[in-house]
């Protein structure tokens, strides 16, 4: 017998197992192992008529859910109850916030040992942490689950209940969520702020000058008047904001003032010297180290949580979800002694630093996020490469910097004086760089960074009288207010207590995935669907979209955790009370118009954008006939001017713009923009050529600066360059989606590609040149980029292809082809021999099978469904007193899928609130079992037919 762990993922477990006596049997439940059915299919038969089954909670049944066992967990569900007969003891090890606390319960309702239960908990997987852990073993947190069964419920009720009236009102597949929602608003309303937006022009004066040393002063007062900058101006009139005292400077004055004053006697009129400091940033929560992430590594929110926790489970930073900024005592003492190893005595402050979180709602989990352990691993020292790499060093300096002293520095004004013009010159001097030495914000190397920090001034006096060299008069121009960077939308949602940050990773990834935002030079840009929806919801919805209101019901789910509000009542006033959510949507539909709903309202383009089927479309009259024309997919509602406009309206009612004739075929050369920007295309579409040539522009170049020349020979794409001397494989070059490229075609065996970079363009460039960028490694590239094997095993004995073992995400596992199989317990990368792999690899592999087998089978396995299904009916009813419905038996296409291998699953936590309410068809017979609304009750339905299902209300 032994002790029974079950923590989340493989490689959680097999870092966890390395500090456990060999007796802990340590296993993964790859995540959660029930959860709210996601779509049509998984709602068991017994529910599938009741009116509330596609939301997947019963609102009259105080808003019980109905948890199911997804398909792609029955089968670790069956193993970790055939690990559990051989168990004297279990303990949930599952993450410490509430929803790791939330899958622990889900665990122990859904096993019910009858073994003693420990829920163990840590926020560092070290061996002296799991040892600490194991001595302070509790059981589960039931406030903890029910707050977040409560945030689950209430995420599913706003996004399954808007967005079916989204679906009819503006288009099929569009999302709503609770914090979704409110995150893409903020980006519309930032990208109208940019439309509203007025340009202006200002002038001013930059000289050079010399006194012992050059530096440059920067104009700032006329005849005693502040001269006007970019901060006087209103941003939507490009006026000076009304009241201001200054003087605006154009063209002509400033040329005119330059002028004036050359030649004239400068000045030193006054130095001031103003000592200030600046102290250390706290370690990383969450939500700072995916803002800081993004900003110096230039990683979007969810690899960095992705990143985060491959370091988290392999034992090296504490827990990556947290809000709190405080450091243990054993973390300090860490840090202070990394800062006297490496910085110095000079560098250590006499006191430990310790953090306050500011943040109500801040107990996702007790402790920054630091370098694991007692004495902090260098970064050096990890054996890291590539983003881990860089990840760690990031929180390690951070960490570390958090207990320097204050860095001390001198800011310097020099006051210059030239005839009635002011004059100022800017330095600065660190006087002592304090924790400076170690971490820059920004800034990937602290010292370059302290160098660039410091603007040292030549010595000067009241009264010198440097020597000016050069006078420029600089024209500057307003700037309008800058889009979000998944950093600047992070902090902002965080600032106004929208969300929670661990949930911020997959929000902005659902923004992109769902068309409500491109990510372009780092920056989100909102879609002409998102001003659809943002409006639809501002005006019919106001409250769901409103920050303040969101913060509010944020606020409400945390006192729910810590038990100050009842999450009963929230729930049925939010969703069923007067102004609920429920009656706000029957209200509401009748009176939203769907042709009013589609359009989107942009000012001063005189024609009307509307979203339809296939995308964002532009709508007007001319000659008494309705035009339409529709807008390239990547030109966003920021770019759309009226000059745009009439390019796309008049090559609808004009036709395209030619630039001239083929010089070998003398067909019409035209130049294009299509739903993807803008293109060449060769001759006329007819009966006989249906499908004209077609090329896209290369970036850089737009139809006003193409050529014919250039269009001939983008036409000629893709160009045959020849053969590969080892392979006798064509070469060619051509102009893809993602940029030029060389391609060796090698049939069978694929397709190998490398880009091509400037200077080389795939017009000219040559066999000789294609081969040196074929023979040079391959780009890693995100997930798809070839991994370098951890050992190579051998070969398969079928078709003598390589089986290599690999690292990945989720635990080492073996691969030959498409398959991947994990390592079962007990064998290491060192162990598992090449006998081993293949039996693990013939487990997983697919199996085959032919047309006429694959009736025969469905058949045999149909009548072998319907006698097992009888049975297994009969004997649940008999030993259950809750009332079972049995399940369909014709169930062809389920035995078939069940006789397939299970795929790969991987551990995720995912944000509930943004998950898209799916179609659902609601059909078979249905027997209606009421449960306690006391007592959690579980009712069993056919495991080949339909998923495990249970029912709970909680506590009330």
């Amino acid at each position: 017998m032994s002790t029974l762990v079950i923590v989340e993922s493989p490689t959680k477990a097999r870092t966890i197992r390395s500090y456990l006596p060999p007796s802990y049997q340590v296993t993964a439940s790859m995540g959660h192992i029930r959860d709210l059915p996601s779509s049509a299919d998984e709602i068991p038969a017994a529910y599938k008529k009741e009116k509330w089954a596609t939301l997947g909670v019963n609102v009259a049944e105080d808003f019980s859910p109905l948890y199911i066992i997804p398909k792609d967990k029955q089968k670790i569900v069956k193993e970790l109850k055939e690990a559990l007969k051989n168990a004297e003891e279990v303990i949930l090890a599952t993450d410490e916030d509430r929803e790791g606390e939330s899958i622990s319960w889900h665990l122990l309702q859904l096993l019910k040992p009858k073994v003693p239960i420990k829920r163990m908990v840590f926020h560092e997987i070290t061996q002296e942490a799991i040892q600490r852990a194991l001595q302070n073993c509790r059981q589960v947190d039931e406030q903890l689950v029910h707050a977040q069964e409560t945030r689950r419920i209430l995420d599913r009720l706003v996004g399954y209940t808007l967005s079916p009236l989204l679906w009819k009102k503006i288009a099929w597949g569009l999302s709503a969520g609770r914090v979704q929602s409110v995150a893409v608003r903020l980006l519309v309303i930032r990208e109208r702020q940019r439309r509203a937006f007025r340009q202006a022009s200002y002038w001013d004066l930059l000289a050079h000058l010399n006194c012992g040393g050059e530096f440059n002063a920067k104009l700032v007062t006329v005849g005693g008047v502040k001269v006007a900058i970019g901060a006087d101006f209103d941003e939507n009139t490009g006026q000076l904001i009304p009241g201001r005292r200054v003087v605006l400077l154009g063209e002509t004055e400033a040329i005119a003032l330059q002028a004036r004053l050359d030649g004239q006697p400068w000045t030193v009129a006054e130095i001031e010297e103003r000592p200030v400091s600046r102290k250390p940033s706290p370690p990383f929560t969450t939500s700072t180290l995916q803002q800081e992430a993004n900003r110096k590594l230039r990683l979007s929110a969810r690899e960095t949580m992705r990143i985060a926790q491959s370091l988290y489970e392999n034992g090296y930073i504490t827990y990556m979800r947290t809000d709190s900024v405080h450091l243990s005592e054993q973390a300090i003492t860490a840090a202070r002694a990394c800062v006297l190893e490496r910085y110095g005595k000079e560098y250590v402050p006499a006191k430990p630093r310790h953090y306050t979180t500011k943040s109500k709602g801040a107990q996702e989990a007790h402790e920054a996020i630091r370098p694991a352990g007692s004495s902090f691993r260098t970064p050096q020292a990890t054996g890291l490469t590539a983003k881990e790499l860089a990840l760690y060093d990031l929180i390690w300096k951070r960490t570390v910097a958090s207990q320097m002293p204050d860095s001390r520095q001198t800011l310097v004004s020099v006051h210059l004086q030239v005839a009635d013009a002011g004059f100022r010159a800017s330095g600065k001097r660190i006087d002592f760089p304090g924790f400076l030495r170690a971490y820059v914000e920004g800034s990937d190397d602290p010292e370059a960074a302290l160098e660039d920090q410091e603007v040292i001034l030549p010595s000067m006096q009241p009264g010198d009288h440097p020597e000016c060299r050069s006078l420029e008069a600089i024209a500057h121009e307003t700037q309008p207010p800058a889009r979000y960077s998944e950093a600047s939308l992070v902090k902002m949602l965080e600032s106004e207590g929208i969300g929670r940050p661990s949930t911020y990773a997959s929000i902005i990834g659902t923004i992109c995935d769902r068309g409500y935002a491109q990510l372009q030079a780092h920056t989100l840009i909102p879609t002409f669907t998102a001003f659809a929806v943002t409006s639809l919801l501002e005006t019919y919805f106001p409250d769901l979209v409103d920050t303040k209101f969101t913060a509010k019901m944020e606020q409400t789910l945390d006192e729910i955790s810590t038990g100050e509000a009842a999450w009963l009542p929230y729930l049925q006033k939010f969703y069923l009370g007067e102004q609920g959510l429920e009656t706000q949507v029957k209200e509401q539909e009748t009176k939203i118009d769907p042709a009013q709903a589609r359009m989107v309202q942009l000012e001063n383009l005189g024609v009307i954008v509307r979203i339809g089927k296939f995308g964002a479309y532009l709508e007007t009259e001319r000659e008494g006939a309705t035009v339409t024309a529709s807008i390239p997919k990547d030109l966003t509602p920021g770019e759309l001017d009226p000059a745009q406009v009439e390019i796309l309206l008049k090559q609808k009612t004009e036709g395209p713009d030619k630039l001239g004739l083929h010089p070998e075929t003398g067909e019409p050369i035209y130049v294009k923009i299509g739903a993807y920007g803008p293109y060449v295309q060769l001759g006329d579409a007819t009966e006989e050529n249906k499908k004209p040539k077609m090329a896209s522009l290369p970036k850089g170049v737009t139809i006003e600066t193409v050529t014919l020349e250039l269009a001939v020979s983008l036409l000629e794409l893709p160009r045959t360059l020849g053969v590969h001397p080892e392979t006798q494989c064509r070469i060619q070059a051509n102009n893809g989606r993602f940029g030029p490229y060389v391609v060796h075609d090698q049939g069978k065996a694929g397709k190998d590609y490398r880009s091509i970079k400037a200077p080389d363009d795939p017009t000219t460039i040559t066999l000789d040149r294609a081969l040196e960028l074929l023979a040079q490694p391959k780009a890693a590239r995100g997930r798809g980029a070839k991994k370098t094997p951890l050992r190579e095993l051998g070969l398969h004995p079928t078709d003598q292809e390589p089986v290599n073992l690999y690292s990945g995400p989720y635990g080492t596992y073996v691969n030959h082809g498409k398959t991947n199989a994990g390592l079962p317990e007990g064998e290491t990368v060192e162990t598992l021999t090449l006998e081993t792999a293949l039996q693990l690899l013939a487990a997983k592999a697919p199996a085959k099978k032919t047309a006429s087998s694959s009736k025969t089978s469905a058949k045999t396995a149909s009548k072998t469904t319907a006698k097992t299904t009888a049975k297994t009916t009969a004997k649940t009813t008999a030993k259950t007193t809750a009332k079972t419905t049995k399940a369909p038996t014709a169930a062809k296409a389920t035995t078939t899928k069940a006789a397939k291998a299970t795929k790969t699953t991987k551990t995720t936590k995912t944000d509930p609130a943004e998950t898209t309410a799916k179609p659902t068809k609601t059909t078979g017979t249905t027997r209606t079992t009421k449960t306690s609304t006391k007592t959690p009750a579980k009712i069993e339905t056919t495991p080949v037919e339909t998923p495990k299902v249970t029912r709970t209300t909680g506590a009330k």
